[in-house]
């Protein structure tokens, strides 16, 4: 499977052929990735902005175009998290992320870029829960030290155009 290269993939913003990484083949892969996921959206909706941080490289990116400027660096990333998880809090505002339709491209055995959709459903306290925001997300992940973390990450919400 081939898919649009991520900012981070190549200089020159075509994509690669894509390749199983690691023994196990593309379905492995692809749960191992989809594990990763389903534990780091849990972190962040837990409120637990730090270690959700960790699940980026030390030198991690997070970009959104509902952001004037990328977080760079895991210091950076987990205080922006940090700001939102309790101003959400405060307000009484629980968040739900749900991320699906997963496409992998392996470019070697430790590294794969990864794109995906992602919801974004708040519940107020006492409330109905509402559909905040859709999402493309493109990620490059490596796997450092037998884990995965997101090395780039550019987040575009679909009403912002």
């Amino acid at each position: 499977m081939t898919v649009a290269a991520h900012p981070a993939t190549t200089p020159s913003g075509t994509a690669g052929t894509a390749r199983t990484a690691g023994p196990g083949g593309l379905a492995e892969l692809y749960a191992e990735i989809q594990q990763f996921y389903a534990r780091q959206m849990r972190l962040l909706d837990d409120g637990e902005a730090e270690a959700w941080a960790e699940t980026f490289t030390e030198d991690g990116v997070f970009a959104a175009n509902a952001h004037p400027e990328p977080f760079t660096g895991r210091a950076a990333i987990a205080a922006g998290a940090r700001r939102a998880t309790d101003d959400f809090a405060a307000r009484g505002i629980r968040r739900r992320h749900w991320l699906g339709m997963l496409s992998l491209e392996p470019k070697d055995e430790h590294t794969v870029f990864v794109r995906s959709y992602a919801q974004v459903i708040e519940t107020p306290r006492a409330g109905q829960a509402v559909l905040r925001a859709s999402t493309s997300c493109a990620d490059l992940l490596v796997r450092r030290d037998g884990r995965w973390l997101v090395l780039d990450r550019r987040i575009h919400r679909d009403d912002l155009g």
